[in-house]
């Protein structure tokens, strides 16, 4: 904890992590500055299948992080009214009905649903599993639209949002972060907070604090579809696929590698193959957008959240599922920050594990 009053704060990053931390700090009465080399929501947020899952294989090192997840997201709707928040449930089944119950002890809050109850959720499933999980408690979240909305909460809070607003260095005095030179001119700041995705480590490294964070791949898909093709989440073998509250029928898929036939658009056209093999209605299915999408994904797979070690005057926020962990690791961050109340659920994430001897 770096012992410092951040009245100035700025953030850098208009993705959903750091629009979340912008209406954090704002709400707690920081100055805050938010800005971003591009649009808001230009980056991974706006190719994010964005669904609010907190299950985890095998051992999780931040099991206490993600069980605050759902319920601030919950806690987020009250207060930000205009969240576009889809709480539909998922339905997840293996390739055998063996397979789908022998993961059934996975997740407390899912329960073993028969073919008959399968099909009173999802009527339009061509062939419904003999069982499935069934999670009442998640739902999905427009992430692109939630964005917006946490920035203009922020706004409405006073902070000061700046796109297409570069970074080109740092400022410093006596080995502290004083500010920021962008291509707008300098900002000065009590603290910075790095919110910028995989625009994270190179932010750093002009720091000469190296972070190991990689880029992780993703295909992210996206369709015109009829009205009620799909009513909760489905996860099963043959796809991942949710609609979206204004219709649009949303997918995601592995990234496979860089040649011609794992090119998004031809994962694309298997995928809707799929659908519409496993959907009634579905024939009509009309593509709109299928791209990659680059999550930061640190070395060791935790999120990396809490002060730079090596230099003062600078926060990191970098993580995924960045998209699930936002609301929660905005305001435990906004906390540590402002209040200097360290987060205990936030102690497995911190940046100076790296550079321990």
């Amino acid at each position: 904890m770096q012992d410092h009053k951040h009245n100035r704060v700025v953030v850098i990053g208009a993705g959903i992590v750091g629009a979340s931390l912008a209406y954090n700090l704002s709400r707690k009465g920081a100055q805050v500055t938010l800005l971003d080399a591009g649009d808001i929501a230009c980056g991974v947020t706006g190719t994010s299948f964005a669904w609010i899952n907190v299950s985890h294989a095998g051992v999780d090192p931040i099991a206490q992080l993600r069980s605050l997840a759902v319920n601030e997201f919950r806690r987020l709707e009250v207060e930000v009214p205009d969240l576009n928040i889809r709480w539909t449930g998922a339905l997840t089944y293996g390739t055998s009905p063996e397979e789908t119950l022998q993961a059934s002890g996975n997740n407390t809050t899912e329960n073993v649903l028969t073919r008959t109850q399968v099909l009173a959720i999802e009527p339009n499933l061509k062939h419904p599993p003999e069982f499935a999980l069934y999670d009442a408690q998640v739902g999905a979240v427009d992430a692109v639209q939630t964005t917006h909305a946490l920035i203009a909460a922020a706004k409405a809070q006073g902070a000061n949002v700046l796109t297409h607003t570069q970074v080109l260095g740092f400022t410093t005095l006596n080995a502290r972060v004083t500010g920021l030179n962008t291509a707008a001119g300098n900002i000065d700041a009590d603290l910075v907070v790095i919110a910028a995705g995989t625009g994270t480590k190179q932010l750093t490294d002009m720091l000469d604090v190296s972070l190991p964070i990689e880029e992780s791949p993703a295909i992210f898909i996206r369709y015109k579809a009829p009205a009620n093709l799909v009513h909760s989440i489905i996860s099963s073998p043959a796809m991942e696929v949710r609609q979206d509250a204004d219709g649009a029928l949303l997918a995601a898929e592995d990234y496979l590698g860089d040649a011609l036939e794992h090119q998004p658009e031809a994962v694309a056209l298997r995928t809707t193959k799929a659908i519409q093999e496993q959907l009634h209605g579905a024939d009509s299915l009309e593509l709109q957008l299928a791209c990659v999408g680059l999550r930061p994904f640190p070395a060791d797979g935790i999120p990396i959240v809490g002060y730079l070690p090596n230099v003062s005057g600078v926060y990191v926020c970098t993580m995924h599922p960045g998209v699930i962990l936002a609301p929660i690791v905005g305001r435990l961050a906004s906390e540590e920050i402002l209040d200097a109340k360290v987060a205990p659920a936030l102690s497995p994430c911190r940046p100076d594990r790296f550079f321990k001897p």
